[in-house]
């Protein structure tokens, strides 16, 4: 893990203790204290960890694995993430002092990327029934389920704006199976309230691209990879 200061851009390492296998599904605290990481180093499968953001010793919160972190409560209080548990990969949460994690999903085909809105009212997430991959919100609770989207794309990684009133998300190609890298997709905007999203940019991208929250505090901006395109021989 690798901070990296905006106004020096030189990256500096994170001491993030025995846990050196993390993988981009990483992101602070809304006080900026705490380090969320995903990292497979005691399981060779995905568990998620807290570590002080200036570095330290890893403290473990999933017992169970795989499981993938994604978002954490405006309070800081609690994490959601995605976790195959009975063959299918499901949204989660559990509070961030560790416990009991609580199932929020069911009856998915896959579901990835939940992240709460700033009231902390709603977990928006990408999930995929009858082989269509959309946007829905749900209640915390697993309550007050709704499609969010109903598009000719597969949509991933929705993540609402500070505001509220904006979800940034990803697209890919229709019938792209899971979330590659290395592909054309879309980034895009959209109210809310749902419906399609307006296109901010077009890159080459995916896997990596915006998987976890991204938004800059203020709302005015927002952090996402584009990878270098293949050149040719």
């Amino acid at each position: 893990m690798y901070r990296v200061a905006l106004d020096d851009p030189k990256p500096e390492i994170i001491d993030t203790g025995f846990a050196i296998n993390c993988n981009n599904d990483h992101g602070l605290t809304p006080d900026g204290k705490t380090l969320i990481i995903s990292d497979q180093t005691e399981e060779g499968l995905s568990a998620i960890y807290t570590v002080p953001v200036t570095g330290g010793a890893p403290k473990r919160l999933t017992p169970e694995v795989p499981s993938y972190w994604h978002g954490v409560s405006p309070d800081g209080g609690t994490v959601a993430y995605v976790a195959n548990r009975s063959g299918t990969y499901q949204v989660y949460t559990m509070p961030i002092t560790g416990g009991a994690e609580t199932q929020v999903t069911r009856d998915f085909e896959h579901c990835d990327g939940p992240d709460y809105t700033p009231d902390g009212q709603w977990i928006w997430f990408n999930g995929q029934k009858a082989g269509r991959m959309q946007l829905w919100r749900v209640r915390p609770d697993g309550s007050d389920l709704e499609q969010m989207t109903d598009a000719d794309r597969w949509h991933w990684f929705p993540h609402p704006a500070p505001d509220g009133k904006q979800v940034l998300y990803l697209t890919y190609d229709l019938g792209t199976e899971g979330h590659p890298r290395d592909k054309e997709v879309d980034l895009r905007l959209m109210s809310a309230t749902g419906g399609e999203g307006q296109i901010l940019t077009t890159l080459f991208g995916g896997q990596g691209t915006i998987n976890v929250p991204c938004w800059a505090p203020d709302g005015k901006s927002f952090a996402f990879m584009d990878y270098d395109r293949p050149t040719s021989a």
